[in-house]
């Protein structure tokens, strides 16, 4: 059933053209797929919130004991007056690196990028409350088009954590990496969180969990398009699927038809068949090794100055700045 016409929007007015460009072309490739940004509306924001607490799910626990060891260090190696964090989400980690900058430099500027708006406002709320004297400049943008950001005091440190990175597909993380390096002034770093290639049993446990709860964060996407295209997907037609993709080192998350099914979509015009048991990929996530990472970074003109693991060597937290920048911290 369509969503009626007058049923409240999530997408924010600046995104809804890119949405419609994006479900078209992917609706129509083979084999079909949609961007992960997509998966973020309200509730798909509170369910992943939900998914980094459960047990299968390692990579916010381990990034988190990084970050809890090294955020001192971080804060010394950088002397970063502006913390940018690409994709914020809630920004609960944020607190480690924002504490620990706040103690080096009495005034830090904060700016939270993120695609949504619901999940921006609850994480600038709850920043400004136990933040009183931080200035906190929210962007709500997608960081993997071209970001601009307003003039902000230096040095800055761009914080992409959570994986995200890994989300880009390798010809996107190329362009990102590059167009990120465009905008580091001398003693700009970037902080970036990969999660490490690993045991194939523990990935696909991490993004299949036994709660069902990545299934629920995975379907929503189909309310979303129900929603915002007014489409007529049946989420009960579809079950989530998480697949290891050897070759690329890469968790998939898809969705799978379970029946023949014709979908219509009245916001694009659009009508879809899926055959059944078709697959519908929502997401990739690299798991990168530190020799590839580097090579990534290389070609884009960067390279790591500082690298850590948790004790488990789960996950990576790299410190990044420009191939030519030898700049010291302020």
């Amino acid at each position: 059933m369509s969503t009626p016409a007058d049923a409240a929007l999530t997408v924010p007015t600046e995104f809804r053209a890119e949405l419609r460009a994006d479900v078209t072309r992917g609706l129509s490739a083979s084999p079909k797929q949609l961007p992960p940004r997509w998966l973020y509306d309200a509730l798909g924001s509170d369910l992943f919130l939900k998914i980094t607490t459960l047990p299968e799910y390692y990579p916010t626990r381990s990034e988190r004991a990084i970050l809890t060891q090294r955020a001192a260090a971080i804060a010394d190696l950088t002397g970063a007056r502006t913390l940018i964090e690409l994709g914020s989400g809630s920004s609960d980690k944020t607190l480690l690196l924002l504490n620990a900058l706040e103690k080096r430099h009495a005034q830090i500027t904060y700016v939270p990028v993120d695609i949504s708006a619901s999940a921006m406002k609850q994480a600038v709320a709850a920043l400004s409350a136990d933040y009183p004297d931080l200035t906190v400049t929210p962007l709500v943008a997608d960081f993997t088009n071209s970001l601009k950001l307003p003039p902000l005091p230096g040095p800055r440190l761009l914080a992409f954590l959570g994986g995200t990175f890994g989300n880009l597909l390798p010809d996107e993380r190329t362009i990102f990496l590059r167009s990120t390096r465009s905008r580091l002034a001398p003693g700009d770093r970037i902080l970036l969180g990969v999660d490490l290639v690993k045991d194939p049993d523990r990935l696909r446990a991490a993004y299949d969990d036994a709660a069902g709860v990545t299934a629920a964060f995975n379907l929503n996407v189909l309310t979303m398009l129900n929603r915002e295209l007014r489409a007529d997907f049946d989420p009960d037609a579809f079950e989530h699927v998480a697949v290891w993709d050897p070759h690329h080192e890469w968790i998939e998350m898809r969705l799978r038809s379970r029946r023949a099914q014709t979908v219509t979509l009245d916001g694009l015009g659009l009508h879809v068949s899926f055959a059944s048991g078709e697959y519908l990929r929502t997401e990739i996530s690299s798991k990168f090794r530190p020799r590839r990472l580097a090579g990534e970074l290389s070609a884009a003109g960067l390279h790591v100055t500082n690298w850590w693991t948790d004790p488990d060597g789960l996950y990576g937290l790299a410190l990044v700045a420009r191939d030519d920048d030898l700049t010291p911290p302020r």
